[in-house]
């Protein structure tokens, strides 16, 4: 089983808030966009959201077939929100973890991450133009791991420790570089075609 992580507990303090809730050009929220391609390529999805973040629970919570969990501790970093959704997630399940603010990335390329980690890679990620790029998957061998996540630096640190047991995924697929951190971000991504 592979269950999709969407991380959207951030305050979006370089983007001045609310990010998640802007409306791309294709009259979805950059959350929900975020959210469905995750969900096209994946079995489940639990999307982690901050508390008082109502517009964005509200926003999720209405998307079929996601799950969607507040995590009490988000502020204190992108660590405490993974490994909340860690452990709302079964036992026996592989994760690809994605971000809220990455509208862009492919279902094929997610399913491609989440063949690699089905295939027994224990990492895997895509990468383009030389560039790692997300969602990260990562195998159940890792949930001992994640549940013990805490601070900013998410999965990150997990990675780096075990760096020759990731696998690259080669994908033509810019998005997975393209994230909205600022409202200069976000105009250029509505301005692709």
């Amino acid at each position: 089983m592979i269950t999709g992580i969407l991380l959207a507990a951030g305050a979006g303090k370089r983007f001045g808030g609310g990010k998640l809730k802007q409306v791309l050009p294709n009259g979805l929220a950059i959350c929900v966009a975020s959210a469905r391609n995750l969900a096209a390529a994946v079995d489940q999805v639990i999307a982690v959201v901050r508390p008082g973040d109502q517009a964005t629970l509200d926003l999720l919570s209405s998307e079929p077939n996601i799950k969607v969990v507040i995590c009490e501790r988000a502020e204190e970093g992108m660590g405490h929100s993974l490994a909340a959704a860690v452990a709302a997630s079964p036992t026996d399940t592989h994760w690809i973890i994605a971000l809220g603010d990455m509208p862009l990335i492919k279902p094929d390329t997610i399913r491609a991450v989440a063949g690699a980690i089905e295939l027994g890679a224990a990492f895997a990620m895509p990468q383009h133009n030389g560039q790692r790029g997300h969602p990260v998957g990562i195998h159940s061998r890792s949930r001992a791991d994640l549940l013990a996540l805490e601070g900013d630096a998410g999965a990150r640190a997990i990675i780096a420790v075990n760096k020759n047991d990731v696998q690259l995924i080669a994908t033509n697929d810019s998005g997975v570089l393209v994230d909205v951190d600022t409202v200069t971000d976000f105009r250029k991504i509505s301005a692709r075609p």
